[in-house]
């Protein structure tokens, strides 16, 4: 099983330094979250320079919130971290869960959905290289992926589930304990079989950690308890930070066992130490 790293998101000035350290570790890839009323780096500008700094890791947005995003520049931003990375980017996306993100952007979270699907359909023409619409021609330039980067759904709801089967290459489960993401995964595998696709969905978790000094767990907290104010349930969440290699080992053979291709350790703290202390533990 494949383990990645979740990059921080209060000091961008760092992830230069953490992106070189994961890559010369054994981890498979590289994420980073989206939003857009928040102190968080921008992710596409952020992966791009990531992948400028890297060899051999995988970039990933998890999850860009993609109705918030012009569709037509979404298509060429993509492809292009596609071509530049050397076909290393993977396309987390999701809905979204703030109604201040939308308003900022100037689109309506009620249609949030609605609007998704709509862009999937164009983002797969637009990658495939057909023309936008009338009057408009193709948008390059091309991914070096064919048919478009790689494309993980994340969400908890059926309608999330359903955009695997219809659009995606997988899931990605965020912040949940194995023996609930276990059904998401096999509701996953039963889309994934009504929309006749071949193989197997790619499925991947997310587990947030902090492994270090007590400063380090404390600002991981902290940080843990801003960015979910929102939902009314920071505090479970805070509380859901691993801090231990133990735990954190345990929580990714748990993950393993409901048949997780990839976990992805989200750091909610700048200390780059981490990387090391976190190799020593998936080694």
């Amino acid at each position: 099983m494949k383990i990645g790293l979740g990059l921080p998101i209060d000091d961008p000035a760092l992830l230069l330094t953490w992106a070189r350290h994961a890559d010369a570790g054994p981890f498979s890839t590289l994420g980073l979250l989206d939003r857009l009323v928040f102190g968080n780096p921008e992710p596409l500008v952020t992966l791009a320079a990531v992948a400028g700094a890297t060899s051999r890791i995988r970039v990933q947005t998890e999850v860009l919130i993609a109705p918030v995003h012009r569709t037509a520049l979404l298509a060429k931003q993509t492809a292009t971290l596609d071509r530049i990375s050397g076909g290393r980017f993977t396309l987390g996306i999701g809905v979204g869960g703030r109604d201040d993100d939308f308003l900022a952007a100037g689109v309506d979270p009620r249609r949030r959905g609605r609007r998704l699907d709509e862009q999937m359909v164009l983002l797969r023409r637009l990658w495939a290289g057909e023309p936008y619409g009338e009057g408009a021609a193709s948008i390059g330039p091309a991914p070096l992926t064919p048919g478009g980067p790689e494309v993980l759904f994340g969400g908890f709801t059926p309608a999330a589930l359903e955009r695997v089967g219809r659009f995606g290459d997988g899931f990605l489960g965020a912040a949940l304990a194995p023996k609930h993401l276990d059904g998401l995964f096999r509701d996953v595998e039963d889309v994934w079989e009504k929309y006749d696709r071949p193989g197997r969905p790619r499925l991947v978790a997310q587990i947030s950690v902090a492994l270090g000094p007590q400063d380090t767990v404390d600002r991981a907290r902290r940080n843990l308890l801003d960015y979910y104010a929102f939902t009314g349930r920071a505090a479970s969440m805070a509380d859901g930070l691993l801090t231990t290699p133990r735990t954190i080992g345990a929580a990714v053979a748990d993950l393993a066992g409901i048949g997780a291709d990839e976990v992805v350790l989200y750091c909610w703290a700048p200390d780059p130490e981490q990387v090391d202390r976190l190799a020593e533990v998936v080694s």
